[in-house]
């Protein structure tokens, strides 16, 4: 008996919104890379998110591991993206005197 080497569907789905998840959970691409680079088995990240099986989990690693620089590449255009939704948000929601605003918002509720 000879094992078939049949192309293996990586479990990855972009979203709406252009982020990469794992196998139709809410467990983004960037967690289970995050958690593989710092260290973290498949058996372990299975064990933080269990919604993701393990066959899941070993396929998005292998892949991450033979495409690096276009992981790499998406993982920089995330944060890029993340940080300015972070830039706009303090625009729109200013956190100066903020302590000074909700005492007050308090104050008038009493």
């Amino acid at each position: 008996m000879g094992l078939a080497s049949k192309n293996l569907r990586v479990p990855l789905d972009q979203d709406e919104d252009g982020v990469i998840r794992v196998a139709k959970t809410r467990v983004t691409l960037d967690t289970v890379v995050g958690a593989f680079n710092l260290g973290a088995s498949a058996e372990g990240i299975v064990d933080r998110y269990d919604s993701l099986s393990l066959s899941d989990v070993y396929a998005v690693i292998a892949y991450c591991l033979t495409h690096k620089d276009e992981v790499d590449e998406y993982r920089h255009l995330r944060e890029e993206h993340d940080a300015r939704i972070r830039v706009e948000n303090e625009q729109r929601f200013p956190r100066a005197d903020i302590r000074e605003r909700l005492l007050s918002r308090r104050a008038g509720q009493r």
